[in-house]
């Protein structure tokens, strides 16, 4: 297999999403044209979701249209979306572009009945139907599709998640049109085997040929430090796409404590070099990974020290 490894940042998107203090768009801006330096193949710039929902997110337009400057040809621009009115607003901002700025959009479901409620307000199923015309309209306009499946491992509320479960939920999003599946370790509890069994049963659930064109993608959130041993296991068992967030910014918000946030997504930089030290690529350049790192870790720290942009 390729040794050749995929690596998404989310920092602008899942990692400031759930910040207490809105961070300006202009530092958003400027993170993004940071991570466009490094190499990363895709960055998630941000989500089109209703402000009265993520307020944190509210400045996706302006984000997005600012963010044409940093656009290279060898790095996607994704954004979140979690309906077709996200998705109109995804088209527009391609449309006044010009061209497909934003490339690749995403849609979210998980393999916990529990964790969906309390996230959508809707049953799993009800939530692949809310995306239905979101794929169908993707589609017809040329961009690509990720799927997101949220506790791929274990839930919050419900404990541990089966992962023949997971495997059916990446299939019926695989049947839609959704050809990357991404697999979130959303409170960060995986051990290496837990990572085995998943991929194991998900790659079951799928035929030769389905595998074959099928991508899929990890994102692991380091709450218990485990998160590179997870990455080498799934090293290797054939993955070659995973998802990280400059300076490790993110955490679900259901993983915290009292006084306690808990830990982010796998850092990019600590993803990256496990992946190199596995004899595996990228095409990072660690150096510029450390400068947009920088940057992320300030602009989280200024907020949350003066409650305002520094």
């Amino acid at each position: 297999m390729s040794k050749q490894v995929r690596i998404t940042d989310v920092s602008p998107r899942d990692g400031l999403q759930n910040e207490p203090i809105v961070i300006p768009a202009e530092r958003k801006v400027r993170l993004i044209e940071l991570l466009s330096r490094t190499g990363v193949d895709e960055i998630e710039v941000t989500s089109f979701v209703s402000p009265k929902w993520v307020p944190q997110l509210a400045d996706a337009e302006e984000v997005a249209e600012a963010v044409e400057s940093a656009y290279s040809a060898n790095t996607v621009f994704s954004a979140l979306v979690p309906n077709a009115r996200g998705l109109e607003r995804v088209l527009h901002i391609n449309e006044t572009a010009g061209f497909p700025l934003i490339s690749k959009v995403s849609v979210f479901t998980a393999a916990s009945e529990t964790f969906s409620q309390r996230n959508t307000n809707a049953t799993i199923a009800e939530t692949i139907d809310r995306f239905r015309p979101v794929v169908e309209s993707a589609r017809a306009s040329n961009l690509d599709l990720r799927g997101y499946i949220s506790c791929a491992i274990a839930c919050p509320f419900e404990g541990p998640i089966k992962p023949e479960k997971v495997a059916q939920v990446a299939f019926i999003l695989y049947d839609m049109g959704i050809h990357e599946i991404d697999l979130g370790d959303t409170i960060g509890v995986a051990y290496p085997a837990d990572i085995a069994a998943l991929l194991s049963a998900v790659f079951m659930n799928f035929d030769e040929e389905d595998a074959e064109y099928a991508k899929f993608t990890l994102h692991l959130h380091d709450t218990f430090g485990r998160a590179a041993d997870c990455v080498r296991t799934a090293l290797e068992m054939g993955v070659r796409s995973f998802d990280g967030s400059a300076a490790g910014l993110g955490g679900c918000p259901y993983a915290s404590k009292p006084g306690a946030p808990a830990p982010g997504n796998i850092a990019t930089e600590l993803l990256v070099r496990t992946i190199h030290a596995a004899g595996y690529e990228t095409n990072v350049d660690l150096d510029a990974l450390a400068a947009a790192s920088a940057y992320a870790a300030k602009i989280v720290a200024d907020s949350r020290a003066t409650g305002t942009h520094a």
